[in-house]
């Protein structure tokens, strides 16, 4: 692979693997909490702080493909950049959501919403890059550097809460 191809993934990748992290953590925690409940590993039934974590594990895991799609299709098809600044900014409202979670379950409620915005946010970055694609293809028309200023200046404001 060359060093063009690797720096236009490397902080893509970097944020994977960021998330790949938060997912064993995640995991450790409900194991933890299982052992800590139970005295077996995995056991589900229980007390109401395994169900919980359970729970919050399992949230968290169901948008993860989501995420790591829009994630690498808004930094192949966009910017590398901002799609990685929101990519970090997802595993941290990730990471708040499940804290937040544990505690009593509204206290999840505004890391749930923030993350659907990085999400959508995500989703445009993506559906930008593919419109751009085509339209360079039909009509020879290239957005790439107006698309790029603007999610550059647009990902600032994800950190709005």
């Amino acid at each position: 692979m060359d060093q063009e191809t690797l720096g236009s993934i490397v902080l893509l990748a970097i944020v994977t693997l960021l998330s790949v992290v938060q997912n064993a953590f995640f995991a450790n925690k409900v194991e933890h909490e299982s052992r800590h409940c139970n005295g077996k590993v995995l056991q589900r039934q229980g007390s109401s702080s395994f169900d919980r974590v359970y729970t919050a594990n399992q949230n968290c895991g169901h948008a993860y493909p989501t995420f790591l799609a829009v994630l690498w299709c808004a930094g192949l098809l966009c910017s590398q950049a901002p799609a990685a600044f929101a990519g970090l900014m997802y595993l941290f409202v990730r990471q708040k959501y499940f804290v937040g979670y544990l505690g009593e379950r509204t206290q999840s409620t505004p890391g749930y919403l923030f993350g659907k915005r990085i999400i959508l946010f995500l989703f445009l970055m993506s559906v930008a890059g593919i419109l751009n694609y085509y339209l360079v293809f039909f009509f020879g028309s290239d957005f790439e550097i107006h698309i790029k200023t603007i999610t550059s200046a647009i990902s600032p404001l994800l950190l709005i809460p």
